[in-house]
């Protein structure tokens, strides 16, 4: 019984914010030149101000979306870990989680569950502060990883996220593993 219930929690651990091994992106990805800023105090610093939008009642100011990706930037190069939501170790939904959170929103735990928040938006339409949902299992459907988008240049598109192969970094929506595990994007705020 105890092989079981370990089985399961391994297979658990290898669906949740995985990565495939596999590498089906150019030999050499562009460089990211997304920086964190000051970090120090930062929910303080944001001021809030701002119109609410209807569909979530959340506060849009640039300033509040540069927060929370200054807020996620500064977890970049921690490791991954399953459940973790701090700088000893992440999750792809625990970085969100964690980084909306010191902005006073609050974001459903699991990314599955954060990809049924906000609203829909198409690619086009992109900006920084938007959510990208992904499904990195090849037989799996269901939503298993998220990203929250950091820069958008042109066609390229930079989000923050942990991998468990890398930790927090940041990747673009150009490479191919990522470009072909793309579901949707939503915006909450």
């Amino acid at each position: 019984m105890t092989r079981k219930i370990a089985s399961a929690l391994l297979f658990l651990l290898l669906l949740a914010c995985g990565t495939k091994k596999r590498t089906t992106y150019a030999s050499n990805p562009a460089t990211v030149s997304v920086e964190a800023g000051e970090t120090e105090n930062l929910p303080e610093e944001i001021s809030g101000e701002g119109d609410p939008v209807e569909d979530t009642g959340y506060d849009i100011s640039p300033a509040k979306v540069d927060g929370i990706i200054n807020t996620a930037l500064a977890f970049s190069g921690v490791r991954y870990r399953y459940g973790g939501t701090n700088e000893n170790g992440m999750d792809c939904s625990g970085l969100l989680y964690v980084a909306f959170r010191a902005h006073d929103i609050t974001l459903p735990r699991v990314s599955h569950e954060m990809a049924e928040e906000g609203k829909r938006i198409k690619v086009d339409d992109i900006t920084k502060g938007d959510l990208l949902f992904f499904t990195t299992t090849r037989r799996g459907r269901k939503i298993n990883h998220v990203g929250l988008v950091v820069d958008v240049d042109g066609d390229d598109i930079r989000f923050i996220h942990s991998t468990t192969s890398r930790g927090v970094i940041v990747s673009s929506l150009r490479e191919g593993f990522w470009n072909y595990s793309f579901v949707k994007a939503t915006r909450v705020l």
